[in-house]
């Protein structure tokens, strides 16, 4: 590789951080600063962890001007969330259109305690999740990566080769690889919360525990897990479905069901109001129910 090509490529990346920057800002929610991502008008997508306080937020810009700012609210699952800021007049960055794949090179961007843009390159190391995040609750994909990244990483862009956001940093490490939300999941989190104030989530209206099949219980299926329903409320999707105490819910779209937080995982906002198969064993047979997904109470 010669020296003309390495400073094209040296040269591309700082291309890369200069046209990206503006919509990094720095976030002053904690005892150090953190960073922020311009994903809407007014808006800012972080993480909680950039987070110390719900009062008293400000968010500095790319120019140095620093601007009040207001918690819209944060998703639990994913732990991202979202400020509102009056007057912020900042382009929003875009989400990238390039599916993420081991060993794509990716720029980590945050800002420093003095606003400084902060930039570290790496891999995708692994793909990989679900990641759990708190009792019932889970990242359904993860991105991991060799770019070194400080507590100032937090919630900071992480920007491929086409120059838009592949995912939001959490300065959090698995194994000694960075992690980094999907752009997807951040973007859609972020939306549900900026619409909602709160995500919303798909609902059934049971409650389960997991349970063991043993193969007469099967039915000569390949289940041998399943989640059995201990309760079900009255007049909630489930019931007009004719879901019964006792029934074993074992599959939700043909996929396996075994736990009450994997039944949680598949019931995403953007299933709310369609139907879904959910095959239960009643009685050692299998049957197949289908069920309005509604919209979990507040």
């Amino acid at each position: 590789m010669t020296n003309t090509t390495l400073s094209a490529i040296s040269d591309g990346f700082a291309a890369l951080v200069e046209a990206a920057a503006p919509s990094v800002v720095q976030v002053q929610g904690g005892r150090r600063s953190a960073s922020g991502v311009v994903f809407a008008e007014d808006a800012i997508l972080t993480t909680v962890r950039a987070l110390a306080r719900e009062e008293g937020l400000r968010v500095r810009r790319h120019d140095g001007e620093t601007l009040d700012a207001e918690l819209a609210g944060w998703d639990p699952a994913t732990r991202i969330a979202v400020l509102r800021v009056n007057g912020l007049g900042v382009t929003p960055a875009q989400p990238s259109a390039i599916p993420p794949r081991v060993g794509h090179l990716a720029i980590a961007m945050a800002r420093s305690w003095s606003n400084a843009v902060t930039a570290s390159a790496g891999i995708i190391a692994v793909i990989g999740g679900p990641l759990a995040t708190g009792r019932r609750r889970s990242i359904e994909q993860v991105l991991r990566t060799t770019a070194p990244m400080h507590d100032g990483f937090a919630g900071g862009a992480f920007v491929d080769t086409s120059g838009r956001v592949a995912g939001i940093t959490t300065a959090g490490a698995i194994r000694g690889l960075g992690v980094v939300i999907p752009a997807p999941i951040a973007w859609r989190a972020a939306s549900d919360v900026q619409a909602h104030g709160t995500p919303r989530r798909g609902y059934f209206g049971i409650a389960g525990q997991p349970v063991e099949l043993s193969e007469r219980q099967r039915g000569g299926g390949p289940r041998d897990r399943g989640l059995l329903v201990v309760a079900v409320t009255a007049g909630g999707p489930a019931d007009a479905a004719g879901v019964l105490l006792g029934d074993v819910l074992i599959e939700v779209d043909g996929r396996p069901v075994s736990a009450p937080e994997e039944l949680l995982d598949l019931l995403s906002a953007d299933r709310i109001g369609r139907t879904a198969r959910a095959t239960v064993l009643r009685g050692g047979a299998s049957q197949e129910l289908t069920i309005t997904v509604a919209e979990r109470p507040a």
